[in-house]
């Protein structure tokens, strides 16, 4: 049973990782009709940027948390400014390929930083090392500060979305841009912003999965499996998608201990094809079917 409760706390903790990731795809395809093939490499240089200014610049840890995290929404933005924007009103399979494309230059750019791409590296996060006993259970620091973030972000995003003229806009523009442009609302400005809150989202992932798999090259890979978790989701809805990602974390991690080395990697996969087969559209869209 302690095993069981220990598993579950790690694959809701690397759950939240999935659904933070799941929450930036969900956002930006909400906002700009898009799906962004370049979370990964946000992750991942969201990590290495605060690790450059904590162990690079010397910065304290917290003061480089929050610069790395205004660096990446303020890349994200400028980057939908100065090259997304272009592929607005161009066949979807451009706007992808572009991302995609972008996400290869990102990689490329830490790659070429020898320090970086040679290397695994450990971001000293203020959670502490020792576990947290409770009787006979033990549980990571790591891992409760994730689930705790998580569950500060989902709180903080509900109440941007529902009490604040942005958010409110950004809610009129994912529903119907044209009648949002009609109101007054700045169509354009809304992309912005919602490209800069998907790589936001993407760093802060990064910065939770550091203590847990340590902060590489490949550590953007992680958006393979927090993809289905959007797509279970239904790719419009915010709640579905974070709700996905911790379901793929707990099963992943259930899977890890009757399945053989390895094999769980394949079960966000397999459970993104059952649930494709069964309830098309996602579970999204089945929970709106039915709550309709």
């Amino acid at each position: 049973m302690l095993t069981l409760l220990q598993v579950l706390t790690s694959g809701i903790a690397i759950g939240c990782v999935y659904g933070l990731v799941a929450l930036s795809f969900v956002l930006i395809y909400k906002a700009t009709a898009t799906v962004s093939f370049m979370q990964g490499e946000l992750l991942m240089l969201g990590a290495f940027a605060v690790l450059a200014l904590n162990a690079g610049a010397g910065v304290p840890i917290w003061l480089a948390v929050p610069l790395g995290l205004a660096a990446m929404t303020a890349l994200g933005a400028g980057l939908e400014r100065t090259v997304l924007r272009r592929a607005l009103g161009q066949p979807h399979l451009t706007a992808v390929l572009l991302t995609f494309g972008v996400g290869l230059v990102l990689r490329g750019a830490v790659t070429a930083v020898p320090a970086a791409s040679h290397s695994v590296h450990r971001l000293d996060l203020p959670f502490g090392d020792a576990p947290l006993a409770i009787g006979s259970l033990a549980l990571a620091p790591a891992h409760l500060a994730a689930i705790a973030a998580t569950v500060a972000v989902a709180i903080l995003l509900a109440l941007f979305f529902r009490h604040t003229r942005l958010g409110l806009a950004l809610r009129a523009c994912a529903e119907d841009p044209r009648a949002a442009a009609l109101m007054g609302v700045p169509v354009a400005a809304m992309h912005t912003l919602a490209w800069a809150l998907g790589a936001g989202l993407a760093a802060f992932a990064g910065l939770l999965l550091a203590p847990l798999a340590f902060v590489h090259l490949n550590m953007g890979l992680i958006a393979l499996k927090a993809f289905p978790a959007a797509v279970l989701g239904g790719m419009t809805s915010l709640p579905g998608a974070l709700a996905a990602g911790v379901f793929l974390g707990v099963a992943e991690a259930l899977a890890g201990l009757v399945l053989p080395e390895g094999a769980k990697d394949m079960v966000p996969y397999v459970l993104l094809m059952a649930a494709l087969l069964l309830f098309p559209g996602g579970f999204g869209a089945a929970f709106a079917r039915w709550r309709g």
